[in-house]
């Protein structure tokens, strides 16, 4: 009878377990996009500086 309270205790461990390892991942793809989201608007910006300045010369 001992046996079922470890097994349900292992069984609550890895699904917790589980679901750190889903958040991490998560968060490493929010990372990803982060980089790509500040490199696009940096793009972006200088686009916008070089148009106003050939607007401006």
């Amino acid at each position: 009878m001992e046996e079922v309270p470890i097994v349900k205790a292992v069984e609550r461990i890895e699904a917790a377990l589980a679901r750190v390892e889903a958040a991490s991942r998560e968060a490493a793809d929010l990372r990803n996009r982060h980089e790509r989201l500040k490199a696009s608007v940096s793009r972006s910006l200088e686009d916008l500086d070089r148009l106003i300045a050939d607007r401006t010369e």
